[in-house]
């Protein structure tokens, strides 16, 4: 009546159900934390260039941005953060789209790592190549975003607690940066 292989079955069973009764209190005691930080960025420096892009051999802007980041994470590492993904990115918007978004950086902070990041003049680490030749003399909004990945539940992705806007040049730019 009750074989070996019953009782292995239920006590597999049995193991299950508390794991997965232990996930979802870690994903309940950190779903409703806010994970939001003060972020500082500066823009020190932006050059708009007009190049003609790989394979296409249309010519295209490109733009170099030097930034500096400023961030304290302590508060978002809990017993639940694995490790954030953090991410600076450019939006701006063109007369053939509402909405350009565009990476221009990421980093990754594992559990154990220094949770502070203090980035000063580094340049932009992804290309930042319009789809035509609309940067010149837009609007730019630049600002941090990361996602949480925890060991058990949501996948958090949080907007930055500090952006900045601000006007790129009216003409190319012709120096190296």
């Amino acid at each position: 009546m009750n074989t070996i292989l019953a009782r292995l079955n239920a006590l597999f069973a049995f193991s299950l159900s508390v794991t997965a009764a232990v996930a979802f209190a870690c994903f309940l005691t950190t779903n409703f934390l806010d994970y939001t930080q003060k972020v500082d960025i500066d823009v020190n420096k932006v050059v708009i260039k007009n190049m003609e892009e790989f394979y296409v051999g249309d010519r295209h802007d490109l733009g170099h941005i030097i930034f500096t980041l400023k961030a304290n994470f302590t508060p978002v590492f809990n017993w639940n953060c694995k490790e954030l993904f953090l991410y600076l990115m450019a939006e701006y918007e063109t007369p053939q789209n509402k909405l350009n978004q565009v990476v221009l950086w990421d980093h990754i902070i594992n559990r154990g790592e220094n949770p502070v990041v203090n980035i000063r003049k580094r340049s932009n680490k992804y290309y930042f190549f319009d789809d035509g030749a609309f940067l010149r003399g837009n609007k730019l909004q630049i600002s941090l975003h990361w996602n949480i990945i925890p060991n058990a539940g949501y996948l958090w992705r949080v907007p930055g607690g500090g952006s900045i806007a601000l006007d790129l040049p009216e003409s190319y730019g012709t120096s190296r940066i």
